[in-house]
């Protein structure tokens, strides 16, 4: 099965035409021909689900057919029925960009074949990035449009993200993706088809971008991991497009971020070397600390000891050059004691428990100023620190006061983390022990 065809699904949808009506249309179109069409709906429904092409010059048919109804003229690549895709080079921006509103659209719509979309893996996994960090860049990204973007729409979707990045810290990405989606629907896609000058559009796609990476962030919260992908994907090219290698380098960080959750080692380092290199004299200390952690962490899963420490000293002296008022907006999420958080994950797994405590301890005494998401991660990990360290009852302790810290929130992440936490303690014949692991159930439907 293909990658779905969300450009035709999109047009469909823009045109009002349903599966049906095509299917209807093309046969009517064909019927004078030597060897007349028979398609419907559940034709069309396979030409989107698996990004399949009809023979002849159906597709070409459906160009004029859609495009009649849009008021445009529409081009193989616009409806996704190229047949040597693997031979184009990569998608212009205005392509790119019906692309992206197409992945919303559907994601609005709650399309079964978004919900059905399998990883991207191998090369491809791995073109946005490079596609990224070399050229060709844009040299203009101005554009013609009903409505002119002005710095005050700039500026509304700048608010937008740090509006919906406060609720996805407080009650998680669950609830929160939805709303982000709508938005993306109603403001950002008008946008995104107005007029601009270059400058205008650059800090366009740049806003746009923001929102569009924390839909991301938000579809990984809610276990939605190829459809999280994708909006990091766009969320890149839109930071191709802006100029802003920072922002760029921060959304690799977040392709790296959910790499290491699918335990995704080698990707994790690619991604963040990229970034690191791409935006090299462009990143800010948090997000190089970030990047360094990262790498961190994923050579410790992979056992390389020393590799692991090397990332580990880096970041430490990214970390002494933050200036939390010099930073972008993006990176408000490396906070006090993150840092001593991430090493406490690294040792750990380096089976370096002594230190891994003395870190996990120091990242919670700096847990009052940071948001109630990261406490919950702070002490998650140090309550596995002493689980794995045979401290049932300390561990318990503060895996209590994890749950509390995590009650209301609807993520998936939050959820993980609670069940990890349980699983290091199911071992444990105590009381304490099936006393939390009872209220995980309730709270976070761990398994008994």
């Amino acid at each position: 099965m293909g990658e779905p065809n969300m450009l035709l699904d999109s047009l469909l949808a823009e045109a009002g035409i349903s599966h049906a009506g095509l299917a209807a249309r093309i046969n009517k179109a064909t019927s004078t021909a030597r060897r007349p069409t028979r398609y419907d709906h559940t034709a069309v429904a396979r030409w989107i689900r698996d990004r399949a092409i009809p023979r002849g010059d159906v597709p070409e048919i459906i160009c004029e057919i859609v495009g009649s109804k849009v008021g445009r003229t529409l081009s193989l690549a616009d409806i996704g029925m190229m047949r040597n895709e693997a031979a184009q080079d990569e998608p212009e921006l205005s392509r790119a960009l019906d692309q992206a509103v197409a992945l919303w659209r559907g994601d609005l719509n709650d399309k079964v074949f978004l919900a059905g979309a399998s990883m991207i893996d191998g090369p491809a996994a791995v073109a946005p990035v490079f596609e990224w960090e070399n050229p060709p860049h844009e040299m203009d990204v101005s554009h013609r449009g009903i409505r002119p973007v002005t710095a005050h729409d700039v500026q509304m979707l700048k608010d937008a993200r740090n509006r919906y990045e406060q609720m996805y810290r407080r009650v998680g990405g669950i609830p929160v993706r939805p709303r982000i989606v709508a938005f993306l629907n109603t403001s950002v896609t008008p946008l995104l088809k107005g007029s601009r000058d270059d400058r205008t559009g650059r800090e366009l796609f740049r806003a746009a971008g923001g929102l569009v990476a924390l839909a991301g962030v938000c579809a990984y919260d809610s276990d939605r991991q190829a459809l999280s992908q994708r909006y990091l994907f766009h969320a890149l090219r839109m930071a191709k497009a802006s100029g802003n290698l920072a922002f760029g380098g921060y959304v690799v960080a977040l392709l790296a971020n959910q790499a290491m959750a699918r335990a995704r080692h080698r990707y994790v380092i690619q991604y963040a070397e990229t970034a690191l290199r791409g935006a090299r004299g462009h990143l800010s200390p948090a997000l190089v600390t970030d990047l360094h952690t990262l790498q961190a962490k994923a050579y410790a899963r992979m056992g390389d000891r020393a590799s692991c420490h090397a990332h580990l000293r880096r970041s430490e002296s990214a970390a002494a050059q933050i200036h939390h008022d010099d930073e972008p907006p993006e990176t408000g999420y490396v906070q006090p004691g993150l840092l001593e958080c991430q090493h406490a994950e690294a040792l750990r797994r380096l089976g370096d428990l002594m230190a891994a405590q003395v870190y996990a301890e120091e990242a919670l005494r700096a847990a009052d100023t940071c948001h109630l998401r990261g406490q919950t991660h702070r002490l998650a990990t140090l309550a596995l620190v002493l689980a794995e360290r045979g401290e049932p009852e300390q561990a318990v302790t503060t895996a209590e006061t994890m749950l509390n810290r995590a009650q209301g929130m609807e993520s998936g992440r939050i959820a993980e983390r609670v069940a990890t936490v349980a699983d290091a303690l199911r071992p444990f014949d105590a009381r304490v022990v099936k006393e939390f692991l009872t209220r995980a159930h309730q709270q976070a439907r761990v398994p008994l």
